[in-house]
Order: structure tokens, then sequence, then C-alpha cells
């Protein structure tokens, strides 16, 4: 019986504005994969094909003509019996320039073989039994905006906060990290932030000492990815802990990415698998990280449900320490009802709730 492969795009409507540093998001593309074997239409697994514009490696390509083709070639193809076969046949139906797409069809038979049952990983999270901790996630805006997310965030008892710079006035910035230090000192509060690569280089260690004062655990890719020699010497001199986001997208092979971090000699890793390639690519990622003493998390990259769901359920498998960053499901107002739940700083599989998926039409 071989592989029947469907797929619907879902445009995902943001709540408000969610400003970073590249511009303004308001909406947000996925296909939505559906696949099941020959005969088998009732059981089917499913997954997302997710891109962010201007920062996935492939987020130009013509999706729905690479995935009619993925259809047919995927028609003769049995429904491997082994995960590692799963990441098998992906790494051969799907090139590695196409990180989106082997997120996609990884999740969507890591579902099929568990039995359809939005199962990807045998572990607490997806039973319900553990939740996983997450960073209250601030998104840049007028100050008096960034202000209110951090109150909520702080009411609401999140120990670990990360708030995206580089968009708004550096001395505005400073000014709400002051704010948060005033009231929750380090031993209270972790607090991270996110310049998405916008410092310019030549100013980039200044502005690192002003933050260098408020006790930050670290800062996201300070500036823009390909400068190694550049981003080499930020890790050296500065007085944050430096960890690398946007500088690891478009890097597949296993002997560059050792380079990379070899080279620039990153404090952490920032890990989104459906811009990485994948839970397979993500894996190689965490064990070069383990075995240069290099500290990493996951965090999601504005999936939907379903690929938020994979996601959670892959870190889940690890012995993590510290927060993810897999707070993003609220963020859309028609995202795609699931049991995933933020209870106080955690993300929770809720096994009271179910799945909807409500108007998707497959093709």
């Amino acid at each position: 019986m071989g592989l029947i492969l469907e797929y619907t795009k879902h445009e995902l409507n943001f709540k408000f504005d969610a400003g970073t540093s590249r511009g303004v998001l308001k909406t947000k593309e996925a296909w939505i994969l559906k696949i099941h074997q020959q005969g088998k239409p009732k059981t089917f697994g499913l997954g997302e094909v997710s891109t962010i514009e201007r920062l996935s490696f492939d987020y130009s390509v013509d999706f729905e003509s690479e995935l009619d083709e993925l259809k047919g070639t995927l028609l003769g193809v049995e429904l491997p019996v082994t995960v590692p076969e799963i990441y098998k046949l992906v790494n051969k139906q799907v090139s590695k320039y196409r990180p989106a797409i082997r997120f996609g069809l990884e999740t969507a038979l890591l579902d099929l073989f568990h039995g359809g049952q939005f199962q990807l990983f045998d572990n607490d999270f997806y039973y319900g039994r553990s939740g996983i901790p997450i960073n209250g996630l601030i998104w840049m805006g007028e100050k008096a905006f960034m202000k209110s997310q951090i109150d909520e965030k702080l009411r609401l008892g999140f120990k670990c906060i990360k708030l995206k710079i580089g968009a708004i006035d550096f001395d505005a910035e400073c000014e709400l990290l002051d704010y948060i230090r005033s009231q929750y000192p380090a031993d209270q509060l972790i607090l991270r932030v996110d310049a998405n690569g916008a410092f310019i280089t030549q100013e980039v260690l200044k502005k690192l000492e002003r933050l260098a004062v408020f006790d930050l655990h670290s800062i996201e890719q300070p500036i823009m990815p390909r400068q190694p020699e550049a981003m080499s010497l930020v890790c050296e001199k500065s007085q944050v802990p430096i960890a690398l986001d946007e500088e690891l997208i478009g890097v597949f092979d296993k002997y560059e990415k050792i380079a990379l971090v070899e080279d620039i000699k990153p404090d952490y890793v920032i890990l989104k698998p459906s811009l990485l390639g994948g839970f397979a690519a993500t894996a190689e990622w965490i064990e070069i990280a383990k075995a240069h003493q290099i500290g990493w998390w996951i965090t999601s990259a504005l999936e939907s449900n379903i690929g938020l769901n994979a996601i959670c359920q892959f870190t889940a498998a690890y012995d993590y320490v510290g927060h993810q960053g897999l707070g993003t499901g609220q963020l859309f107002d028609n995202n795609i009802h699931s049991p995933l739940a933020i209870q106080g700083e955690e993300v929770v599989y809720n096994q009271t709730l179910s799945w909807d998926l409500g108007t998707l039409k497959f093709n």
C-alpha cells in the first residue's frame, strides 16, 4: 500500500501586529499535510509546512508545485516500520534545501506511524503527565504596548521573559529592561532578549555593554548572520551570553555545523525544527551542541498548533534544562483548536480537550 498525500493552505491571522526588527507580521502562511495509506483514509497523519517571509531558507518556494510532485513520488512508497526509517525516507524524498517540507513530511509520517492520533513521540507530555516550562514572549511595539505585555506575563507567573528588541528606540528598550529589573532581580526572573540581527556590527559591543547591567540570561542573534569573524569577536568580548538563531538557518551539512560552532563559539544555540529541516536535523544540532558544551533550547517558529504540537512532543523527549520557546500557539485568532494549553508558565497537552480541524479541506 502506497502513501496518499493531500494538503491545504491555511493562512494564520495574528491577533495583533507582531513586531520584529524585520518588520510587522499580520499573517502567516502554512500548508497542512494529510497523509494516509492507500485503502485506509480514516487513519491519517498531519504535518505542517511552515515558513516565515525573509527568514525561512525556502520561503520563496512554489510549495504547491513541489507538494504536487511529492504526492506523485509517494504513491509507490510503503509506510516505514521504524522511526529511523521515516527519517531516511524523508531524506530520500525531499531535498535538504527544502527544510519546511522536510519538517512537514516528517511530522505527518510520525503521526501516521503512531496511529494517527496526533501522537509523534511516546512520552509523558502527550499523555498530559508533564508540562514544558516556556519563556513569556514580549513582542516589539510602542513602549506602552510592550510594558502591558510584560505586566501580563509577570502577573501570570512567568519566571522567564523574552523581549524582542531592536525595532524601537534603544534607550526606550533599556528603560523597559530597567523597569523589569527594578521589580524582579535576576534571582527571581530570567530575562532574555532577541535582537533578530538588528544591531549594526560597528555598534554592537557598545550596546551589549549597556545591556550587561540588566543581568541578562542571553541575547539572541545581536548582529545579522553570515559574519562569522564579527560574530566570533562578539561572543568573545560580550559580557552578555550570546545565542545563535538565524545563524543556523541554511546550514545543513553536519561538518558545516561543527565548523560554525567551533569558529564562533557561542554560549547557546536556538533550535527551530521547521527552519532547520525537521527533527533529525534538530537532533543533530543538539548532539553537536552537547559535544561542544554549548547550551541550547528549542523554539517554535510561528507554526499552527499542528506544528507546535509536534515540536513540543519532540522537545519533551529530551531531559531539557531551562525554559523553551514554545508559547506561540495563542498568537492567532484562527489557529487550529487543539489540546495544547498554557498553564502558568508551562505548555501542556490537556487530554480532556480535543482537536478540531474545522473547515480544512484537503486536495
